[in-house]
Protein backbone atom coordinates (compact mmCIF):
# COMPACT_ATOMS: atom_id res chain seq x y z
CA UNK A 1 0.00 0.00 0.00
CA UNK A 2 2.89 2.30 0.85
CA UNK A 3 4.51 1.57 -2.52
CA UNK A 4 1.31 2.53 -4.34
CA UNK A 5 1.16 5.83 -2.45
CA UNK A 6 4.78 6.61 -3.23
CA UNK A 7 4.29 5.84 -6.93
CA UNK A 8 1.17 8.07 -7.04
CA UNK A 9 3.03 10.86 -5.25
CA UNK A 10 5.98 10.63 -7.67
CA UNK A 11 3.62 10.51 -10.69
CA UNK A 12 1.63 13.53 -9.45
CA UNK A 13 4.82 15.40 -8.67
CA UNK A 14 6.24 14.69 -12.15
CA UNK A 15 3.02 15.76 -13.84
CA UNK A 16 2.88 18.93 -11.75
CA UNK A 17 6.48 19.69 -12.65
CA UNK A 18 5.79 19.16 -16.35
CA UNK A 19 2.62 21.30 -16.15
CA UNK A 20 4.48 24.10 -14.38
CA UNK A 21 7.27 23.90 -16.91
CA UNK A 22 4.78 24.15 -19.76
CA UNK A 23 2.99 27.08 -18.13
CA UNK A 24 6.32 28.82 -17.58
CA UNK A 25 7.37 28.23 -21.18
CA UNK A 26 4.04 29.53 -22.46
CA UNK A 27 4.28 32.65 -20.29
CA UNK A 28 7.87 33.18 -21.42
CA UNK A 29 6.78 32.80 -25.05
CA UNK A 30 4.11 35.47 -24.53
CA UNK A 31 6.67 37.79 -22.96
CA UNK A 32 9.14 37.21 -25.79
CA UNK A 33 6.44 37.71 -28.45
CA UNK A 34 5.27 40.89 -26.74
CA UNK A 35 8.83 42.17 -26.51
CA UNK A 36 9.50 41.66 -30.22
CA UNK A 37 6.00 42.34 -31.60
CA UNK A 38 5.22 45.52 -33.48
CA UNK A 39 3.18 47.99 -31.44
CA UNK A 40 0.33 50.00 -32.96
CA UNK A 41 0.70 53.35 -31.20
CA UNK A 42 -1.81 55.65 -32.90
CA UNK A 43 -4.03 56.39 -35.89
CA UNK A 44 -4.59 59.77 -37.59
CA UNK A 45 -6.54 60.86 -40.67
CA UNK A 46 -6.30 63.85 -43.02
CA UNK A 47 -8.91 64.57 -45.67
CA UNK A 48 -7.71 66.07 -48.99
CA UNK A 49 -9.84 66.97 -52.04
CA UNK A 50 -8.85 63.80 -53.94
CA UNK A 51 -8.03 61.30 -51.21
CA UNK A 52 -8.07 60.58 -47.49
CA UNK A 53 -4.78 59.81 -45.76
CA UNK A 54 -4.76 57.32 -42.88
CA UNK A 55 -1.54 57.22 -40.84
CA UNK A 56 -0.72 54.41 -38.41
CA UNK A 57 2.07 55.14 -35.94
CA UNK A 58 4.00 51.93 -35.27
CA UNK A 59 7.07 50.98 -33.24
CA UNK A 60 9.05 49.58 -36.19
CA UNK A 61 8.75 49.06 -39.93
CA UNK A 62 5.40 47.38 -40.52
CA UNK A 63 4.70 44.19 -42.46
CA UNK A 64 1.13 44.35 -43.64
CA UNK A 65 -1.56 43.26 -46.08
CA UNK A 66 -3.93 45.84 -47.61
CA UNK A 67 -7.16 44.95 -49.41
CA UNK A 68 -10.78 45.98 -49.87
CA UNK A 69 -14.12 44.26 -49.23
CA UNK A 70 -17.55 45.00 -50.69
CA UNK A 71 -21.16 44.96 -49.44
CA UNK A 72 -20.56 47.02 -47.39
CA UNK A 73 -17.42 48.80 -48.64
CA UNK A 74 -14.42 48.38 -46.35
CA UNK A 75 -10.66 48.83 -46.45
CA UNK A 76 -8.74 46.26 -44.40
CA UNK A 77 -5.21 46.64 -43.02
CA UNK A 78 -3.75 43.45 -41.51
CA UNK A 79 -0.62 44.11 -39.47
CA UNK A 80 1.67 41.10 -38.89
CA UNK A 81 3.01 40.32 -35.39
CA UNK A 82 1.35 43.37 -33.89
CA UNK A 83 -0.12 44.29 -30.51
CA UNK A 84 -1.66 47.50 -29.22
CA UNK A 85 0.66 49.90 -27.44
CA UNK A 86 -0.28 50.43 -23.78
CA UNK A 87 -2.84 53.20 -23.41
CA UNK A 88 -3.89 53.36 -27.08
CA UNK A 89 -7.56 52.79 -27.89
CA UNK A 90 -8.29 52.56 -31.64
CA UNK A 91 -11.96 53.29 -30.99
CA UNK A 92 -10.97 56.80 -29.88
CA UNK A 93 -9.13 57.58 -33.14
CA UNK A 94 -10.74 60.53 -34.95
CA UNK A 95 -12.48 59.87 -38.26
CA UNK A 96 -12.01 62.54 -40.95
CA UNK A 97 -14.05 63.62 -43.94
CA UNK A 98 -16.82 62.10 -46.01
CA UNK A 99 -14.99 59.00 -47.29
CA UNK A 100 -14.34 57.19 -43.98
CA UNK A 101 -17.38 56.55 -41.79
CA UNK A 102 -15.78 54.57 -39.01
CA UNK A 103 -12.79 52.61 -37.76
CA UNK A 104 -12.75 49.19 -36.08
CA UNK A 105 -9.76 47.23 -34.82
CA UNK A 106 -9.17 43.87 -33.12
CA UNK A 107 -6.49 41.19 -32.67
CA UNK A 108 -6.27 38.59 -35.42
CA UNK A 109 -3.99 35.63 -34.80
CA UNK A 110 -0.53 36.94 -34.02
CA UNK A 111 -1.36 40.28 -35.62
CA UNK A 112 -3.89 43.08 -35.55
CA UNK A 113 -6.61 44.00 -38.04
CA UNK A 114 -7.78 47.56 -38.70
CA UNK A 115 -11.02 47.94 -40.67
CA UNK A 116 -12.07 51.24 -42.22
CA UNK A 117 -15.79 51.48 -42.99
CA UNK A 118 -15.97 53.68 -46.09
CA UNK A 119 -18.79 55.48 -47.85
CA UNK A 120 -17.87 54.38 -51.39
CA UNK A 121 -15.45 52.06 -53.20
CA UNK A 122 -11.94 53.38 -52.72
CA UNK A 123 -8.54 52.53 -54.18
CA UNK A 124 -6.03 52.19 -51.30
CA UNK A 125 -2.29 52.78 -51.75
CA UNK A 126 0.00 51.93 -48.86
CA UNK A 127 3.65 52.64 -48.06
CA UNK A 128 5.89 52.82 -45.00
CA UNK A 129 7.93 55.80 -43.83
CA UNK A 130 11.17 55.67 -41.85
CA UNK A 131 11.48 57.81 -38.71
CA UNK A 132 11.91 61.55 -39.23
CA UNK A 133 11.35 64.19 -36.57
CA UNK A 134 8.84 64.59 -35.03
CA UNK A 135 7.59 61.08 -36.00
CA UNK A 136 8.76 57.50 -35.64
CA UNK A 137 7.89 54.69 -38.04
CA UNK A 138 4.63 55.19 -39.95
CA UNK A 139 2.40 53.12 -42.22
CA UNK A 140 0.54 55.43 -44.61
CA UNK A 141 -2.60 54.38 -46.48
CA UNK A 142 -3.98 56.84 -49.04
CA UNK A 143 -7.60 56.19 -50.04
CA UNK A 144 -8.33 57.50 -53.53
CA UNK A 145 -11.77 58.03 -55.03
CA UNK A 146 -11.76 58.23 -58.81
CA UNK A 147 -9.37 60.31 -60.89
CA UNK A 148 -7.42 63.15 -59.22
CA UNK A 149 -8.89 66.56 -59.85
CA UNK A 150 -6.81 68.90 -61.97
CA UNK A 151 -6.82 72.63 -61.47
CA UNK A 152 -7.87 74.49 -64.59
CA UNK A 153 -7.89 78.24 -65.09
CA UNK A 154 -11.43 79.56 -65.37
CA UNK A 155 -11.60 83.32 -65.78
CA UNK A 156 -14.83 85.23 -66.05
CA UNK A 157 -15.01 87.45 -69.16
CA UNK A 158 -14.43 91.09 -68.26
CA UNK A 159 -13.93 94.20 -70.37
CA UNK A 160 -14.02 92.60 -73.82
CA UNK A 161 -12.86 89.23 -72.43
CA UNK A 162 -9.69 90.53 -70.80
CA UNK A 163 -8.53 87.70 -68.58
CA UNK A 164 -7.74 87.77 -64.87
CA UNK A 165 -4.18 87.30 -63.69
CA UNK A 166 -3.95 84.08 -61.66
CA UNK A 167 -2.10 84.13 -58.33
CA UNK A 168 -1.31 80.68 -56.91
CA UNK A 169 -1.18 80.87 -53.10
CA UNK A 170 0.64 77.97 -51.46
CA UNK A 171 0.11 77.65 -47.71
CA UNK A 172 3.14 75.65 -46.57
CA UNK A 173 3.12 72.28 -44.80
CA UNK A 174 -0.23 70.70 -43.82
CA UNK A 175 -1.55 67.33 -42.68
CA UNK A 176 1.22 65.15 -41.25
CA UNK A 177 3.64 68.06 -41.50
CA UNK A 178 2.72 70.74 -38.92
CA UNK A 179 5.68 72.92 -39.82
CA UNK A 180 7.14 74.99 -37.02
CA UNK A 181 5.61 74.79 -33.55
CA UNK A 182 5.23 77.85 -31.34
CA UNK A 183 4.17 78.40 -27.72
CA UNK A 184 0.94 77.09 -26.28
CA UNK A 185 -2.24 79.11 -26.60
CA UNK A 186 -4.95 77.45 -24.58
CA UNK A 187 -4.66 73.67 -24.89
CA UNK A 188 -2.65 73.53 -28.11
CA UNK A 189 0.54 74.96 -29.55
CA UNK A 190 0.61 77.48 -32.38
CA UNK A 191 1.23 75.55 -35.61
CA UNK A 192 2.76 76.98 -38.75
CA UNK A 193 0.44 75.00 -41.03
CA UNK A 194 -2.61 76.63 -39.39
CA UNK A 195 -1.26 80.19 -39.31
CA UNK A 196 -0.16 80.23 -42.95
CA UNK A 197 -3.44 78.74 -44.19
CA UNK A 198 -5.31 81.53 -42.37
CA UNK A 199 -3.06 84.21 -43.90
CA UNK A 200 -3.43 82.58 -47.34
CA UNK A 201 -7.22 82.67 -47.00
CA UNK A 202 -7.18 86.36 -46.16
CA UNK A 203 -4.96 87.08 -49.17
CA UNK A 204 -7.26 85.01 -51.41
CA UNK A 205 -10.28 87.05 -50.33
CA UNK A 206 -8.52 90.33 -51.11
CA UNK A 207 -7.45 89.16 -54.57
CA UNK A 208 -10.86 87.73 -55.48
CA UNK A 209 -12.54 91.01 -54.52
CA UNK A 210 -10.26 92.97 -56.85
CA UNK A 211 -11.22 93.20 -60.55
CA UNK A 212 -8.61 91.57 -62.76
CA UNK A 213 -7.30 89.12 -60.15
CA UNK A 214 -8.13 85.49 -59.35
CA UNK A 215 -6.61 83.51 -56.51
CA UNK A 216 -5.84 79.79 -56.68
CA UNK A 217 -5.37 78.09 -53.30
CA UNK A 218 -2.85 75.28 -53.71
CA UNK A 219 -3.87 73.80 -50.34
CA UNK A 220 -7.42 74.43 -49.09
CA UNK A 221 -7.42 72.33 -45.91
CA UNK A 222 -5.33 70.39 -43.42
CA UNK A 223 -3.60 67.89 -45.71
CA UNK A 224 -0.12 67.55 -47.19
CA UNK A 225 0.85 68.10 -50.83
CA UNK A 226 4.26 67.07 -52.17
CA UNK A 227 6.51 70.01 -53.00
CA UNK A 228 6.70 69.21 -56.70
CA UNK A 229 2.95 68.67 -56.83
CA UNK A 230 2.49 72.23 -55.56
CA UNK A 231 4.54 73.48 -58.50
CA UNK A 232 2.51 71.27 -60.84
CA UNK A 233 -0.78 72.70 -59.55
CA UNK A 234 0.39 76.26 -60.24
CA UNK A 235 1.63 75.33 -63.72
CA UNK A 236 -1.57 73.45 -64.61
CA UNK A 237 -3.55 76.57 -63.72
CA UNK A 238 -1.15 78.70 -65.81
CA UNK A 239 -0.57 80.89 -62.80
CA UNK A 240 1.10 84.25 -63.35
CA UNK A 241 2.73 84.16 -59.91
CA UNK A 242 3.26 81.49 -57.22
CA UNK A 243 3.56 82.68 -53.64
CA UNK A 244 4.49 80.11 -50.98
CA UNK A 245 3.64 81.37 -47.48
CA UNK A 246 5.48 80.17 -44.37
CA UNK A 247 6.18 81.12 -40.75
CA UNK A 248 9.19 79.07 -39.82
CA UNK A 249 11.46 78.44 -36.86
CA UNK A 250 15.16 78.81 -36.18
CA UNK A 251 17.59 77.28 -33.72
CA UNK A 252 17.51 80.45 -31.60
CA UNK A 253 14.25 81.83 -30.17
CA UNK A 254 15.64 85.36 -30.47
CA UNK A 255 15.52 85.33 -34.29
CA UNK A 256 12.52 87.22 -35.68
CA UNK A 257 11.27 89.15 -38.68
CA UNK A 258 9.80 88.52 -42.12
CA UNK A 259 11.84 87.54 -45.19
CA UNK A 260 11.28 86.98 -48.90
CA UNK A 261 13.12 84.35 -50.92
CA UNK A 262 13.50 83.44 -54.58
CA UNK A 263 15.13 80.41 -56.17
CA UNK A 264 18.88 80.05 -56.48
CA UNK A 265 20.53 77.16 -58.29
CA UNK A 266 24.03 78.41 -57.47
CA UNK A 267 24.01 78.39 -53.70
CA UNK A 268 22.21 80.29 -50.98
CA UNK A 269 22.69 84.01 -50.42
CA UNK A 270 23.29 83.45 -46.69
CA UNK A 271 23.81 80.65 -44.19
CA UNK A 272 20.34 81.23 -42.80
CA UNK A 273 18.84 80.94 -46.30
CA UNK A 274 20.70 77.68 -46.94
CA UNK A 275 19.61 76.19 -43.60
CA UNK A 276 16.02 77.25 -44.16
CA UNK A 277 15.87 75.80 -47.69
CA UNK A 278 17.25 72.46 -46.49
CA UNK A 279 14.67 72.40 -43.71
CA UNK A 280 11.77 73.25 -46.02
CA UNK A 281 12.88 70.71 -48.62
CA UNK A 282 12.60 67.95 -45.99
CA UNK A 283 8.85 68.58 -45.77
CA UNK A 284 8.16 65.72 -48.19
CA UNK A 285 9.77 63.31 -45.73
CA UNK A 286 7.73 64.66 -42.82
CA UNK A 287 4.49 65.14 -44.74
CA UNK A 288 4.70 61.60 -46.04
CA UNK A 289 5.55 61.13 -49.72
CA UNK A 290 6.28 57.51 -50.54
CA UNK A 291 9.60 56.88 -52.25
CA UNK A 292 10.51 60.56 -52.19
CA UNK A 293 13.93 61.65 -53.38
CA UNK A 294 15.23 65.15 -52.97
CA UNK A 295 17.80 64.66 -55.76
CA UNK A 296 17.15 65.97 -59.26
CA UNK A 297 17.57 63.17 -61.80
CA UNK A 298 17.00 65.18 -64.97
CA UNK A 299 19.46 64.55 -67.77
CA UNK A 300 21.82 67.22 -69.16
CA UNK A 301 19.47 68.28 -71.94
CA UNK A 302 16.61 68.79 -69.50
CA UNK A 303 18.87 70.94 -67.32
CA UNK A 304 19.88 73.13 -70.28
CA UNK A 305 16.28 73.65 -71.39
CA UNK A 306 15.22 74.36 -67.82
CA UNK A 307 17.94 76.96 -67.34
CA UNK A 308 16.95 78.76 -70.55
CA UNK A 309 13.26 78.86 -69.66
CA UNK A 310 13.92 79.93 -66.06
CA UNK A 311 16.01 83.01 -66.86
CA UNK A 312 12.97 85.23 -67.42
CA UNK A 313 11.12 83.60 -64.54
CA UNK A 314 13.98 84.30 -62.12
CA UNK A 315 14.15 87.97 -63.08
CA UNK A 316 10.40 88.38 -62.60
CA UNK A 317 10.60 86.51 -59.28
CA UNK A 318 13.27 88.88 -57.98
CA UNK A 319 11.17 91.91 -58.95
CA UNK A 320 8.11 90.44 -57.21
CA UNK A 321 10.27 89.69 -54.15
CA UNK A 322 11.60 93.24 -53.97
CA UNK A 323 8.10 94.72 -54.12
CA UNK A 324 6.91 92.30 -51.42
CA UNK A 325 9.84 93.30 -49.18
CA UNK A 326 8.84 96.96 -49.62
CA UNK A 327 5.23 96.30 -48.62
CA UNK A 328 6.00 93.92 -45.74
CA UNK A 329 8.46 96.41 -44.24
CA UNK A 330 5.54 98.81 -43.72
CA UNK A 331 3.75 96.46 -41.31
CA UNK A 332 6.36 94.02 -39.97
CA UNK A 333 9.91 93.88 -38.71
CA UNK A 334 12.11 92.49 -41.48
CA UNK A 335 14.71 89.83 -40.79
CA UNK A 336 16.40 90.84 -44.05
CA UNK A 337 15.59 94.01 -46.03
CA UNK A 338 16.60 92.46 -49.32
CA UNK A 339 15.44 89.45 -51.29
CA UNK A 340 17.41 86.32 -50.37
CA UNK A 341 17.97 83.28 -52.53
CA UNK A 342 18.23 79.55 -51.87
CA UNK A 343 17.35 76.22 -53.51
CA UNK A 344 13.72 75.84 -52.40
CA UNK A 345 12.08 72.92 -54.20
CA UNK A 346 8.68 74.62 -54.20
CA UNK A 347 10.08 77.51 -56.28
CA UNK A 348 11.41 75.34 -59.12
CA UNK A 349 8.84 76.19 -61.76
CA UNK A 350 10.45 76.95 -65.12
CA UNK A 351 7.66 79.23 -66.33
CA UNK A 352 5.88 80.65 -63.25
CA UNK A 353 7.59 83.47 -61.30
CA UNK A 354 7.76 82.17 -57.73
CA UNK A 355 8.53 83.63 -54.31
CA UNK A 356 8.59 82.21 -50.79
CA UNK A 357 7.52 84.53 -47.96
CA UNK A 358 8.51 83.88 -44.36
CA UNK A 359 5.94 85.97 -42.50
CA UNK A 360 7.88 85.62 -39.27
CA UNK A 361 9.42 83.09 -36.88
CA UNK A 362 7.08 80.98 -34.76
CA UNK A 363 10.09 79.98 -32.66
CA UNK A 364 10.09 83.56 -31.34
CA UNK A 365 7.31 83.65 -28.68
CA UNK A 366 6.35 87.28 -29.26
CA UNK A 367 6.25 86.96 -33.02
CA UNK A 368 4.35 83.67 -32.77
CA UNK A 369 1.58 85.33 -30.79
CA UNK A 370 1.37 88.17 -33.30
CA UNK A 371 1.12 85.70 -36.18
CA UNK A 372 -1.65 83.91 -34.29
CA UNK A 373 -3.59 87.19 -34.02
CA UNK A 374 -6.31 87.78 -36.67
CA UNK A 375 -5.51 91.52 -36.69
CA UNK A 376 -1.83 90.92 -37.46
CA UNK A 377 -2.67 88.27 -40.04
CA UNK A 378 -4.85 90.87 -41.77
CA UNK A 379 -1.95 93.33 -41.86
CA UNK A 380 0.36 90.71 -43.37
CA UNK A 381 -2.25 89.67 -45.94
CA UNK A 382 -2.79 93.32 -46.91
CA UNK A 383 0.96 93.83 -47.40
CA UNK A 384 1.18 90.70 -49.54
CA UNK A 385 -1.78 91.87 -51.60
CA UNK A 386 -0.22 95.29 -52.18
CA UNK A 387 3.04 93.65 -53.18
CA UNK A 388 1.27 91.42 -55.69
CA UNK A 389 -0.67 94.37 -57.07
CA UNK A 390 2.48 96.49 -57.44
CA UNK A 391 4.19 93.62 -59.27
CA UNK A 392 1.26 92.93 -61.60
CA UNK A 393 0.82 96.58 -62.46
CA UNK A 394 4.34 96.36 -63.92
CA UNK A 395 4.40 92.78 -65.18
CA UNK A 396 0.79 91.79 -65.97
CA UNK A 397 0.82 89.66 -69.15
CA UNK A 398 -0.66 90.85 -72.41
CA UNK A 399 -4.36 90.10 -72.73
CA UNK A 400 -5.07 90.57 -69.03
CA UNK A 401 -7.36 93.23 -67.62
CA UNK A 402 -4.50 94.69 -65.54
CA UNK A 403 -2.29 95.10 -68.62
CA UNK A 404 -5.19 96.66 -70.55
CA UNK A 405 -5.83 99.17 -67.73
CA UNK A 406 -2.17 100.13 -67.72
CA UNK A 407 -2.24 100.70 -71.46
CA UNK A 408 -5.32 102.90 -71.11
CA UNK A 409 -3.49 105.46 -69.02
CA UNK A 410 -2.54 104.00 -65.65
CA UNK A 411 -3.71 102.11 -62.61
CA UNK A 412 -5.32 103.03 -59.30
CA UNK A 413 -3.06 103.01 -56.28
CA UNK A 414 -3.95 103.42 -52.58
CA UNK A 415 -1.37 105.41 -50.63
CA UNK A 416 0.11 103.46 -47.70
CA UNK A 417 1.85 104.83 -44.63
CA UNK A 418 5.42 105.83 -45.52
CA UNK A 419 4.77 106.28 -49.25
CA UNK A 420 6.33 109.19 -51.14
CA UNK A 421 5.59 110.35 -54.68
CA UNK A 422 9.20 109.84 -55.69
CA UNK A 423 9.23 106.30 -54.30
CA UNK A 424 5.97 105.45 -56.08
CA UNK A 425 7.33 106.90 -59.32
CA UNK A 426 10.46 104.72 -59.16
CA UNK A 427 8.41 101.63 -58.34
CA UNK A 428 6.09 102.08 -61.31
CA UNK A 429 8.64 103.33 -63.81
CA UNK A 430 7.18 106.80 -64.26
CA UNK A 431 7.99 110.30 -62.96
CA UNK A 432 6.80 112.42 -60.05
CA UNK A 433 5.76 115.15 -62.47
CA UNK A 434 3.50 112.78 -64.45
CA UNK A 435 1.86 111.47 -61.26
CA UNK A 436 1.13 115.06 -60.17
CA UNK A 437 -0.30 115.95 -63.57
CA UNK A 438 -2.50 112.83 -63.68
CA UNK A 439 -3.94 113.61 -60.25
CA UNK A 440 -4.01 117.41 -60.27
CA UNK A 441 -1.52 117.67 -57.41
CA UNK A 442 0.32 120.95 -56.88
CA UNK A 443 2.69 119.71 -54.17
CA UNK A 444 4.29 116.54 -52.86
CA UNK A 445 1.90 116.02 -49.92
CA UNK A 446 -0.07 112.76 -49.95
CA UNK A 447 -1.90 110.90 -47.15
CA UNK A 448 -2.40 107.26 -46.24
CA UNK A 449 -5.62 105.91 -47.76
CA UNK A 450 -5.64 108.42 -50.62
CA UNK A 451 -6.29 106.83 -54.05
CA UNK A 452 -4.28 108.16 -56.99
CA UNK A 453 -3.82 107.23 -60.64
CA UNK A 454 -0.39 106.00 -61.70
CA UNK A 455 0.09 106.96 -65.37
CA UNK A 456 1.72 104.49 -67.73
CA UNK A 457 5.50 104.59 -67.67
Amino acid sequence: MLDVRLKFTRMFSNRWTVCCARLFAFAWLLIVQSAFALELEGVRMHDAPDYTRVVLDVSAKARYDLFTLRNPDRVVIDLDDTVLAPGFDPAAAPVAGERVRGLRAAPRGNGYRVVLDVALPLDPKGFTLAPVEPYGHRLVVDLYSGQPKRSKPVSAPRNEDKRDVVIAIDAGHGGEDPGALGPRVGRSRIQEKVVVLQIAGRLRDKLDRTPGYRALMVRTGDYYIALRKRVEIARDARADLLMSIHADAFRSASVSGASVYTLSERGASSENARWLAEKENRSDLIGGVGGVSLDDKDDLLAHVLLDLSMDASRSASILAGELLVTELSRVAKMHKRRVEQAGFAVLKSPDVPSVLVETGYISNPGEARRLHSPAYQEKIATALFEGVRAYMEQQAPAGSLIAWQREQGGVRYTIARGDTLSGIAVRYGTSTRRIKEANGLSGDRIRAGQVIIIPAG
